[in-house]
């Protein structure tokens, strides 16, 4: 059985799900294949705490933690409504390939639509073929304004 919930931050069995996840996630090649650094795991319930617009949610498949979804909720200046990105979306390797990523999906866009969100965005490598069927089946499509312009790149400074 399938169940969706949405983290309480102050749950630490909740943030122990979620740090093992995002854990498992880090160290699979599609997600950096390093584990999460010690300080990551010692400060993440309190980030998490301090951003009012994150949401996470996860999955459980037998009342086992399954996958993760991380997202955060901002603006879209040219709709001038709010819109969510997903910046974690992860499903353990044994348990692919039974739509836990596809519920997460949903569950993630219900709460868009109930907060008037004008649309969910994400970010997905180029390498990962699997991630974009999932999300070309769930509705998405690259993003560009002007298709003569060309689509959008995700590029990031790091800063630490």
């Amino acid at each position: 059985m399938l169940r969706i919930e949405r983290v309480d931050y102050l749950d630490p069995i909740q943030m122990a799900d979620l740090l093992m996840l995002l854990d498992r996630y880090a160290q699979d090649p599609m997600g950096g294949a390093e584990p999460l650094s010690t300080e990551c795991r010692q400060n993440l319930s309190g980030a998490l705490q301090q951003c009012p617009t994150a949401i996470s949610l996860i999955a459980y498949q037998n009342g086992q933690p399954a996958g993760l979804l991380n997202a955060f909720q901002s603006v879209s200046t040219f709709a001038a409504r709010p819109l969510i990105n997903v910046h974690d979306l992860a499903v353990l390797p044994e348990c692919r390939g039974q739509g836990i990523a596809t519920a997460l999906l949903q569950h993630i866009e219900e709460i868009a639509r109930e907060q008037g969100c004008c649309k969910l965005t994400l970010e997905v490598l180029s390498g990962n073929q699997t991630a974009q069927r999932t999300y070309l089946r769930n509705g998405f499509a690259g993003y560009e304004l002007d298709p003569a312009q060309g689509h959008a790149l995700f590029w990031q400074k790091k800063l630490c």
